[in-house]
């Protein structure tokens, strides 16, 4: 049985007609603390990310999380009957992501103007690779493309091996997580005016300011960010080491107080005496030295001891995971990161909890996704009271699923 909605967010409808996988994170984070999010999807050519990763018997598993606490319909937005469908929905929403082409909502007749005709209020968060205008906008991006442009691979990896990308969707990720600061800013300004408005969010400049400080490093100095590996050039000891049994661990040490219990505990507090200990570039400039010194100290010990004399030292320094390690570790387990969610075939599956908790209106995962079309006949029976004979005739021509 689904839970009932809760959260800070419950007075809140969003039409969610973005595919992979900026715009369904951002519903998908906005879904998780209360908002009515309706899936939208073509209805034969569904959201391409139920494709992506791991399938159980032709079920996508990403779509599993994405998708959660969201209501599915199939409609189609290009037919003038799909369109009609949608204008009905959208006085009753306060937001609609998309991440079509620019000028593609336009061209069904359903761009800003003609929503905000329909919705003064409404507000349009637009996520595409490169954004609404510029010499880039109408070419079709995905986060990789975005990872490689932003300066993100060309600062990842060792110093002489290729860029490396990452193997997830980082860029999407992130700017989905930016697409719900900036709809929550609209709706903030609209709960002061009354008035909606655009969201042009490309998915690039999210990542690049990820980054850092390396475009004012530039400007100012001409210094062009490269790749050193897990090294830092702003701090050391930083970086990967094995312990006896074969276990990968980091230590990080951004601060010099950090650095020098470091050197304390493995037997060498001499280099703190050095003059270019002092300070993090310093550090980073004889990081061979301080990693041999870590190197050999870590690697005469196994993993459970590395640990606990790091902690004793209050020195900053974890196990490398795979997800194994991440969903066993007491840490985890206490804060209740990973839960076990109802999943209509799958039975419980385990799934990344919400995002963050709050004291009064905390998120909660209601259900997995769902199957394409799995709410049509509910909602637009239901709400917009479209005859059942009406749903079988627009079924039967393609527009609805």
């Amino acid at each position: 049985m689904t839970k009932p909605r809760t959260g800070p967010l419950t007075d809140l409808r969003v039409l969610d007609i973005s595919t992979v996988l900026a715009g369904p994170t951002t519903c998908q984070v906005l879904a998780d603390y209360g908002a009515d999010v309706i899936k939208i999807e073509h209805p034969t050519r569904a959201d391409a990310l139920r494709g992506h990763g791991a399938q159980i018997d032709g079920e996508g598993l990403w779509w599993k999380v994405v998708a959660r606490n969201k209501r599915c319909i199939g409609l189609y937005l290009g037919s003038p009957e799909g369109a009609e469908i949608f204008e009905k929905l959208v006085p009753t929403a306060d937001v609609v992501v998309e991440n079509f082409r620019p000028g593609t909502l336009e061209r069904w007749g359903l761009g800003y103007d003609r929503l905000a005709e329909i919705n003064p209020g409404i507000v349009l968060c637009r996520i595409t690779g490169f954004g609404q205008d510029g010499p880039y906008a109408d070419r079709p991006a995905f986060g990789t493309l975005i990872e490689a442009m932003s300066g993100f691979a060309h600062m990842t990896g060792e110093v002489d091996r290729p860029p490396t990308l990452p193997p997830f969707g980082l860029a999407d990720s992130i700017a989905g997580l930016v697409g719900v600061s900036a709809v929550m800013m609209a709706l903030h300004h609209r709960d002061r005016t009354g008035v909606g408005q655009q969201i042009d969010l490309s998915i690039l400049e999210p990542l690049t300011s990820a980054l850092g400080p390396h475009i004012i490093t530039y400007d100012q100095t001409g210094h062009v960010q490269s790749r050193s590996g897990n090294r830092s050039s702003n701090n050391a000891p930083r970086n990967t080491y094995l312990t006896s049994d074969q276990h990968w661990v980091v230590v990080s040490s951004s601060a010099e107080s950090i650095a020098r219990r470091a050197m304390e505990l493995v037997g060498r507090s001499d280099l703190t005496d050095e003059p270019w200990f002092g300070t993090g570039a310093g550090r980073a400039e004889h990081a061979e030295e301080i990693d041999e010194a870590m190197g050999q100290w870590i690697g005469r010990l196994d993993l459970e001891t590395v640990v606990a004399e790091f902690a004793a030292a209050e020195v900053a320094l974890a196990p490398v995971y795979d997800v194994a390690g991440y969903v066993a570790d007491p840490q985890v387990e206490a804060r209740g990161a990973v839960v076990r969610v109802d999943d209509q075939s799958l039975g419980t599956v385990a799934m990344q909890n919400v995002l963050f908790k709050m004291s009064e209106t905390p998120g909660v995962i209601r259900h997995t996704g769902r199957s394409l079309g799995a709410d049509t006949d509910a909602l637009l029976h239901g709400e917009l009271e479209i005859s059942h004979e009406q749903l079988d005739e627009l079924r039967q021509d393609g527009v609805i699923a």
